[in-house]
């Protein structure tokens, strides 16, 4: 996988091929996720709402905010609520507070269970209300609490003589007199509403009216991170740490894909390129144990960076491909032409293209078929041949396993003649007329053993 940009397609095919250990890692995530939940017992939250009248600035109502979860407001709670099983410095973890639009705070409580956390938000919005109140009578100025008071008993006293000349004025039906006791009692009112007015226009007065809206509504449900919440959430981050995984591992892999790049690890030029026709993406190693069942069960034996096989063309123009491989080969050896064909071990793909082209040359070059192990490449001596064919699939080895084969080569006393690049392909069917004579079976003669063979 190189630098390019991460596309859908890519993390659909992580998904398809490593659907298996994809699941078994948000399982993981899922028990691990309920395993937390018991860690942590249920929560309900309840809310009781405290308005506060008149005009309030922004900051004014943050003040308030904090002064609802404040230790004072909190520890007289906690008082009141007597409660010896859960401390005062817990408690407060457990009460919040929030301010909403016209003029509101939001008093939260939580707690283990529905009733507690309505008592502990009534209690703690009770609290707070007394302690506004307590705030705004200690910061009201003695000198203007005293004139309000002599203030409102003249007006109690005029408010008394404007009846006593109501009372005395010529109880007759004329218009001066209803007229006199009119304007009286329009005084009278406009002396109160002016006093009601001016207790309004007090800043103090009006702020430490504060209200609380009712007791709070008893939760239903349980506070998040709920038991589902935990168990979801577990299962969808070990997915995601999955796909994450499979990602970073296939930006970070070493392994050649380009032609000039596998050309210049084995110092030696590309002759070709063969098609092979199959199914599946890759191949799964062969081993035994626990290990090899797991990674099998897991179906992590199997490549997933590797492309789907494109369609190739028909078994005709495959067979050309091969043949114009072996006339490279005839015209670039001297007689005789014989051939070591190299393959790393575990390249099935490339073994398949090797057999192959063993048939097609049909003796000339003579091909001698050796799997090659990448951790420790050793290759026969050399005989009569006239040096190595080295056949391998892109995408599989890394610059530095390839660079050990041509060491190995070098050690055995071969000359790398060229590269054949062999891609795994999907096959369309074969033409009902014009298709080229029958290729024999290739009987492959594959050297396991690494002694030296004169061919």
């Amino acid at each position: 996988m190189n630098d390019d940009t991460i596309r859908l397609v890519t993390i659909g095919r992580i998904v398809r091929r490593r659907w298996r250990l994809l699941a078994a890692l948000a399982l993981v995530g899922a028990l691990l996720g309920y395993g937390a939940s018991l860690l942590f017992p249920p929560r309900y939250t309840a809310s009781a709402s405290v308005l506060l009248p008149g005009a309030w600035e922004e900051r004014e109502l943050l003040t308030q905010q904090e002064i609802a979860t404040s230790s004072v407001v909190v520890d007289a709670a906690a008082d009141a609520l007597h409660w010896d099983d859960v401390p005062t410095s817990e408690l407060r973890d457990q009460v919040g507070a929030k301010t909403a639009d016209g003029n509101i705070i939001k008093i939260s409580g939580t707690a283990d269970t529905p009733e507690r956390a309505q008592r502990l938000a009534d209690q703690v919005a009770r609290q707070f209300v007394t302690f506004a109140a307590r705030i705004a009578d200690s910061n009201s100025d003695p000198d203007t609490a005293a004139q309000r008071e002599a203030l409102q008993k003249t007006v109690t006293q005029t408010s008394r003589r404007i009846t006593e000349l109501a009372d005395s004025a010529d109880p007759g039906q004329t218009v001066e007199s209803v007229q006199a006791r009119t304007e009286l009692e329009k005084l009278r009112t406009t002396l109160q509403e002016a006093i009601n007015k001016l207790d309004q226009a007090d800043p103090a007065a009006a702020k430490a009216n504060m209200v609380v809206m009712g007791s709070a509504p008893r939760p239903t449900g349980e506070a998040p991170p709920t038991r589902i919440q935990l168990i979801v959430a577990g299962a969808m981050l070990f997915f995601l740490i999955g796909v994450v995984a499979h990602l970073t591992a296939a930006r970070m892999s070493r392994r050649l894909r380009t032609q000039p790049e596998i050309a210049a690890a084995l110092n030696a030029e590309l002759l070709g390129t063969v098609d092979v026709p199959g199914e599946r993406p890759g191949h799964r190693p062969q081993g035994h144990g626990s290990r090899s069942g797991i990674r099998r069960l897991l179906g992590v034996d199997v490549r997933w960076d590797v492309p789907v096989p494109q369609t190739s063309g028909d078994e005709a123009s495959r067979q050309i491909r091969y043949r114009r491989v072996c006339a490279r080969l005839r015209d670039t050896l001297p007689a005789p032409r014989r051939l070591l064909l190299l393959v790393p071990q575990g390249d099935e793909v490339a073994l398949l293209a090797a057999g192959r082209l063993v048939a097609e040359s049909e003796g000339d070059p003579l091909l001698r078929v050796v799997e090659v192990p990448v951790s420790q490449p050793l290759v026969p001596d050399r005989g009569s041949e006239s040096g190595a064919l080295v056949v391998l699939s892109p995408g599989n080895w890394t610059a530095a396993e390839l660079a050990g084969i041509a060491e190995a080569c070098a050690d055995a006393r071969h000359e790398v003649v060229g590269i054949v690049l062999a891609g795994l392909v999907r096959a369309l069917p074969a033409r009902s007329a014009g298709a080229p004579r029958n290729a024999a079976t290739p009987v492959l003669a594959v050297g396991h053993d690494v002694k030296g063979s004169s061919g």
